[in-house]
């Protein structure tokens, strides 16, 4: 009996110490309860979708805890891949963790520390090369590759009051086309200023037409052509036509990026060759996705004589597509780089930068501007840097935005805004005719491309290895 009695108490003993919890299950918390013991303990407010946290879990929570809130947060949140942005007194917003998101206050010190690195414009020019040398190289596009015959393809043209278009796709590496609308004055042979209009990924709530094919796309580069001006509007990398060539995944890729950037610079070398092109009077101008081809096509190609990014130029947010973002362009240099910097490689020539208060650019007046102006004043030329800040529009590419740039555009490439002012003096964008989406394609919606089209992102890349 006592045998037994010794049996069951070793037996009891047992289940216990296996049923015993360990620390990593005592210290064990989710992380809504972590969150709001800190709210309680530190006197703050804490900010954050419930789906973000739910079913997330933090081992040893109280250990990580420090006399400094903003450590503690470090502390609990990076593991987790999350981060925090003090949005006001006492006030913290948590969010997803971005590689191409950064808190504002991080953007503001690291201009601070790319101006004290180079306080003269030797430093300046010196830094500029670094980075374009690094740029093409994280692109993959050094050495350069070969240009070869661009083989162009040319729709027929429709006539307008005052401009005309026609679609034209070339080849900027063989098998591999671009495809993009031209606009021209219908009056003179030139040469004429060339506008380039990269775009964004917005598309028209209202027609859910998207790229070059938006009403304001048209009203845009139509606009310009009134005023005097040829004007080129071209497809992302795997969007829009470039779909024909190429699947719509590959678009939020580093190849993209590559391509994207490729072809801003092959489409200046094609329309440079046409006789009606001023090569001496190059623009480009593109908001959120197009204003970041706008910004590095100015950055590496100095042909760009003056640039109008709109709604993107920020020092803590670099762009949330691959097609922006895909290749490690901003980890340039020990110092790394941002969108404010890429846009200041435009100096001195003449940039106009859009801002609004709905977006990333809601600082720009009291922090990206402020860096230019100052990377500006290098040359003596802190004129030719300006800001339009519109507190209170959206990110869009909208009316008052255009005007902003159809004026500074006036300024700065010879081209006559008073053609497109109604009697009272506003822009006037009635004379333009909006094209239905059918008309502005080259090759059609259905797979209307040359016998030698490239349709797989391995073949594109070793093409370009090739021609390097």
């Amino acid at each position: 009996m006592n045998a037994r009695f010794f049996i069951l108490i070793l037996f009891i003993i047992s289940l216990r110490i296996g049923c015993a919890q360990v620390p990593q299950d005592v210290y064990k918390k989710p992380l809504n309860e972590v969150l709001t013991d800190i709210e309680k303990r530190y006197q703050v407010k804490l900010q954050y979708s419930e789906s973000l946290v739910k079913n997330t879990a933090v081992l040893y929570p109280t250990w990580r805890y420090r006399v400094d809130i903003e450590q503690t947060l470090n502390n609990i949140l990076l593991p987790l891949d999350l981060v925090y942005e003090k949005t006001g007194e006492k006030v913290y917003q948590i969010s997803r963790f971005n590689y191409y998101e950064r808190p504002v206050e991080e953007g503001r010190k690291h201009l601070a520390q790319l101006l004290a690195s180079y306080p003269t414009l030797q430093l300046w020019e010196a830094r500029k090369a670094e980075l374009r040398k690094c740029f093409f190289e994280q692109l993959q596009l050094a050495p350069f590759p070969k240009k070869t015959p661009f083989n162009p393809v040319v729709t027929n043209t429709r006539k307008y009051s005052g401009y005309t278009v026609e679609n034209i796709a070339i080849e900027t590496i063989p098998g591999v086309y671009l495809c993009g609308s031209l606009y021209k004055p219908s009056k003179g042979r030139g040469p004429f200023p060339l506008v380039l209009c990269p775009y964004g990924h917005f598309s028209n709530p209202d027609t859910n037409l998207y790229g070059r094919y938006r009403p304001d796309m048209q009203y845009r580069c139509a606009t310009l052509a009134l005023m005097g001006a040829a004007v080129f509007s071209y497809d992302m990398f795997a969007w829009g036509e470039s779909r024909l060539q190429f699947a719509n995944e590959l678009h939020r890729t580093g190849l993209a990026h590559t391509m994207q950037t490729l072809n801003s610079i092959r489409a200046i070398d094609y329309l440079t060759t046409l006789p009606f092109i001023d090569g001496k009077r190059i623009g480009i101008t593109g908001a959120s996705g197009g204003a970041t081809q706008c910004m590095l096509a100015a950055a590496l190609d100095d042909r760009i004589t003056v640039s109008v990014p709109v709604v993107m130029v920020s020092s803590y947010y670099y762009g949330g597509c691959p097609c922006e973002s895909g290749m490690p362009v901003q980890s340039c240099t020990d110092l790394g780089t941002y969108n404010a910097e890429i846009a200041a490689m435009a100096s001195p020539r003449p940039m106009l930068v859009v801002s609004d208060g709905d977006d990333w650019t809601r600082h720009v007046p009291e922090i990206e501007f402020p860096y230019l102006q100052k990377v500006y004043s290098l040359y003596g030329k802190q004129d030719n840097v300006e800001n339009v800040h519109l507190a209170t529009e959206k990110h869009d590419y909208g009316i008052s935005k255009r005007v902003a740039m159809y004026d500074f555009l006036a300024r700065h490439m010879g081209l006559n805004i008073n053609a497109v002012r109604d009697k009272t003096g506003k822009i006037d964008e009635s004379k333009v005719t909006v094209e239905k989406y059918q008309s502005l394609l080259v090759f059609g919606k259905e797979s209307g491309l040359p016998s030698n089209a490239i349709k797989d992102a391995d073949a594109v890349r070793e093409l370009l290895k090739s021609l390097q």
